[in-house]
């Protein structure tokens, strides 16, 4: 993976070393996402950087890479990994294209040469790129179906575009500062750590949808939609079912292990993750590699605290090593100390521009730092609960069919967190519910569907687009925070494509959610890992992280000019979060974000003004 960053305008001269010193300084602020190389390209019309994390052909692919066809030249700046490049190679050499290098951004540019826009099609990956276009004298800006790799943008005042991996680096532009709107606001406030697809947060900041393209040309800006998912009967039994699924789930698995450097998988001795590192396993022991390394992450003294929930019904460290032992992986278990996990609240803030998943962000950050140390490429379990239906919200009627997001459907601990009179002037629940309703009114339908499958097909859509979302955006930073890439088999287009319209009655045989997926996994995992229930990303119960969190808010309190204190009711906040004991209350974020959240929570807001200079949404 790499960060890509620049900017274009047709009226101005980019070749001038004022804009190409902006371009460069945009670049070297993504300089964590590519410590392998860095290169910028431009001519009249814009400028574009790179920083390379090489992972294919290391020797010969640097960028941005120039091509040309007769006087007319092509570039490209490009973040990702396409999955079937070698596929696109043989076809492209059958078609009289002639390679270079070995690597897949070559693919991917002499792809778009061959096909122009139209290419998008054929692509199976994880990519955010910019290519221009010297025959049509056009920038061609995309990003991948869902979004796993990121691209922002925002237009200057003296009407330059510019794009970048980060948000971060869109300020370096010269009169481009930050600032946060009222629905800013509102998102940070009643929907976050979640946010609206498109919607960078800060004022003038926008994001390519995932399966977006866009054009920008002397006439303009333009974007579309080039993919999306598409609802239609199911006609194949549940053996039938259970066989595809198994096909396409262990090729994803296997395409998306080429690499030309050192490689792990990510394995908590979950269900997902298992079935991740069985087939690599295999896969890596077939080719006569060295065995494969793995990797689990852990918290501090958390076997002597934990205590079995509902969500989280047993410890994983047990069946990390059940699984290691199985398929002989060279395993290590990450320990994070309880500090060092309070203390990477402020850095994951800063590796997302945003408040985030508190400490399911800072453990994240952390674990992908030690990772680092050792390997370039990691395989993880993401998106599997998304898309089979693991979520409890899938099941408990209250929160399948509640008149809001799922994971998020009750909002009193927001309001009664934050300022009433902010919470009253900006009508933060009527914007939440309006976002809701929104994307509720996207789901692509399957005529004749009603009641329960209907609802299950909504959830779906939204777990997909924002559930789903924000996880890919936490893994992306997190891991590039350190220059590490992490791919997510279970995101593959054509699983999402065929489980998207499997019935509920299949994903669940039995009453037991994630059954298809289970079945799917005959032969692959031990019996005892594949019956498993369900066990979420790990949560630390060490209460001396909720002690620290509580330090940490009191300090901000005590702080005269703590932005934080401008847009918190601080009666109702010490009275519901810094007095009670335990849990402090329900979860107001997904199955982990309790009390200690929230106020880690307020930690990476406060943290987040300060660090842009932001003002309070008064």
């Amino acid at each position: 993976m790499c960060g890509i960053a620049g900017l274009i305008a047709f009226d101005q001269n980019n070749e001038r070393p004022e804009r190409q010193t902006i371009a460069r300084e945009m670049g070297e602020t993504l300089n964590h996402r590519g410590p392998n190389g860095k290169g910028q390209w431009a001519n009249s019309h814009g400028v574009l950087a790179h920083r390379r994390l090489a992972v294919m052909d290391p020797a010969r692919g640097h960028q941005p890479m120039v091509r040309r066809r007769g006087r007319h030249e092509f570039a490209i700046a490009y973040n990702g990994e396409l999955y079937n490049a070698k596929h696109l190679r043989r076809e492209l050499g059958s078609k009289g294209w002639a390679f270079e290098t070995d690597c897949d951004t070559e693919v991917l540019l002499l792809s778009y040469m061959e096909w122009g826009e139209a290419c998008v099609h054929r692509l199976e990956g994880i990519y955010a790129f910019v290519i221009w276009d010297g025959i049509r004298e056009r920038f061609f800006l995309c990003r991948d179906r869902f979004g796993v790799k990121p691209l922002f943008y925002a237009h200057a005042s003296d009407g330059t575009l510019l794009f970048a991996s980060e948000i971060k680096a869109l300020f370096d532009y010269p009169g481009f500062r930050p600032r946060v709107g009222d629905d800013g606001w509102r998102e940070v406030l009643g929907i976050g750590p979640a946010r609206t697809a498109g919607f960078g947060v800060f004022a003038n900041v926008s994001e390519l949808k995932p399966g977006h393209c866009m054009r920008a040309t002397r006439s303009g800006v333009r974007s579309w939609r080039y993919w999306q998912l598409e609802s239609r009967p199911h006609r194949e039994n549940y053996e039938d079912s259970v066989h595809h699924t198994r096909e396409l789930l262990t090729g994803a698995i296997r395409r998306q292990l080429a690499s030309d450097v050192s490689l792990c998988t990510f394995l908590s001795g979950g269900l997902d993750s298992s079935i991740i590192t069985a087939v690599a396993a295999r896969e890596i022991a077939a080719q006569g590699r060295p065995s494969l390394e793995t990797y689990s992450f852990d918290y501090a003294d958390n076997a002597r605290y934990f205590h079995p929930t509902a969500f989280q019904p047993d410890d994983d460290a047990p069946w990390a090593m059940r699984m290691a032992e199985a398929f002989h992986t060279r395993h290590r278990i990450l320990t994070c100390p309880i500090a060092a996990l309070c203390d990477a609240l402020v850095p994951a803030m800063e590796a997302k521009d945003l408040p985030g998943m508190a400490d399911v962000d800072s453990s994240l950050w952390w674990f992908c730092r030690e990772v680092s140390q050792h390997h370039v490429v990691a395989l993880s379990g993401e998106c599997a609960d998304e898309i089979f239906g693991g979520y409890p919200w899938f099941v408990r009627p209250e929160m399948l069919f509640a008149d809001g997001f799922p994971w998020s459907m009750d909002l009193e601990v927001r309001r009664s967190t934050w300022n009433k009179e902010v919470w009253r002037r900006l009508a933060v629940g009527d914007y939440v519910h309006s976002r809701y309703a929104a994307s509720v009114a996207e789901t692509p339908r399957l005529e004749g569907e009603v009641g329960a499958a209907k609802r299950r097909r909504e959830v779906t859509w939204l777990n997909l687009n924002w559930f789903m979302s924000t996880l890919l955006e936490r893994k992306d930073r997190m891991s590039m925070a350190s220059g590490l890439e992490v791919r997510v088999p279970f995101c593959d287009q054509h699983l999402v494509e065929y489980v998207w319209n499997i019935p509920w009655e299949m994903k669940a045989r039995g009453g037991v959610r994630k059954q298809l997926l289970r079945d799917a996994a005959r032969d692959i995992l031990p019996e005892d890992v594949r019956s498993r229930p369900k066990s979420p990303y790990p949560k630390t119960h060490n209460p001396a992280y909720e002690a620290l969190v509580k330090v940490r808010v009191e300090q901000l309190l005590a702080e005269k000019d703590a932005p934080i204190r401008a847009i918190i009711d601080e009666a109702a906040l010490r009275e519901r979060l810094l007095l009670s004991a335990g849990d402090c209350g329900k979860h107001w974020f997904g199955q982990l974000m309790a009390g200690p959240q929230m106020l880690a929570y307020l930690v990476q807001i406060n943290a987040w003004m300060k660090k842009f200079g932001l003002e309070p949404p008064f």
